[in-house]
């Protein structure tokens, strides 16, 4: 059986791990690091990397028959026992350096956007929405890759054809509303509401497009309960938001224009949004996580 110690350690990102297998694979690593407003808090989440992976899997698994993805194996000899149940064996790709992002409802930077042009990436949008409105249809809100600690930008669609070329873009903005809209369907029949999603896409040596990255986990999409959605306010959600909640409210003491970082949860805020995430992959997947490896 490998050890992580085996292979090189080539990139470390505000959750995940990549270390190199061989000239065509690599180790996906999901640890259970939280980030929010571009930092990486000191606080983890148990079972998060479990989550992410259990999760990712599931929705790569249903879209198996319409979706190329990266993943080649979550129970391999090449995946160390240590990172066993949240880590991937993945083909390498050239990774595009677009973060495809689908919207169905406003929210977050897409809401703060609409407040200030009334537009979300230069997608124009009907005059009087609140916040976490539904759309009238599922938009592409394209955004830049950032660094850690700095934050991702939200760019226009010929911004991303300039990036990729016309072809590709209009490849990406298919598949990512594509997707979206097959999951958010999916997650509809279980409760839950998908209100937006972000992909990350590679090509392979065929020049195919590659869904690669984690894919509809609780870090990457906002996840609300379809019986207490409200329009008009933030929303009770299965996902991260819940940290970003108590992180801007007087409970934390953390002044987010500061240049201090965040202070550490508080271990009620670390059970519930464990919860949360548990709860997020239980009920779209059927599954249960205790049945999960790690």
């Amino acid at each position: 059986m490998s050890k992580l110690a085996d292979y090189q350690h080539v990139a470390r990102g505000k959750v995940r791990d990549l270390y190199r297998v061989d000239d065509e694979h690599l180790l996906f690593v999901a640890s259970d690091r939280i980030s929010a407003f571009d930092h990486v808090l000191r606080t983890p989440i148990p079972d998060k990397g479990r989550v992410l992976t259990a999760m990712s899997m599931f929705w790569f698994e249903l879209f198996g028959d319409s979706v190329a993805n990266h993943v080649l194996a979550v129970d391999d000899p090449r995946i160390p026992a240590e990172v066993s149940g949240r880590a991937m064996l993945v083909r390498k790709l050239d990774m595009l350096p677009v973060e495809c992002v689908a919207r169905g409802y406003l929210a977050g930077s897409g809401w703060t956007d609409y407040q200030q042009t009334g537009a979300v990436c230069g997608v124009a949008l009907p005059e009087g929405l609140v916040d976490a409105a539904r759309l009238p249809e599922p938009i592409f809100t394209p955004a830049t890759k950032a660094e850690i600690g700095a934050h991702d930008e939200n760019v226009s669609f010929a911004a991303v054809q300039r990036m990729v070329g016309a072809t590709r873009a209009e490849q990406l903005r298919e598949a990512t509303v594509a997707i979206y809209q097959r999951a958010a369907d999916y997650a509809s029949e279980r409760g839950i509401i998908l209100a937006d999603t972000k992909f990350e896409f590679g090509v392979d040596s065929n020049d195919g497009l590659v869904l690669a990255d984690e894919v509809l986990t609780p870090d990457s999409s906002r996840y609300w309960p379809a019986d207490e959605y409200q329009p008009g306010r933030s929303q009770p959600s299965f996902d991260k938001q819940f940290v970003r909640d108590w992180l801007t409210s007087p409970a934390s003491g953390w002044d987010r224009d500061s240049d201090t970082p965040p202070p550490p949860l508080p271990e009620d805020i670390v059970v519930a949004t464990r919860a949360r995430y548990v709860e997020a992959y239980e009920r779209i997947s059927g599954r249960s996580l205790s049945d999960w490896p790690g």
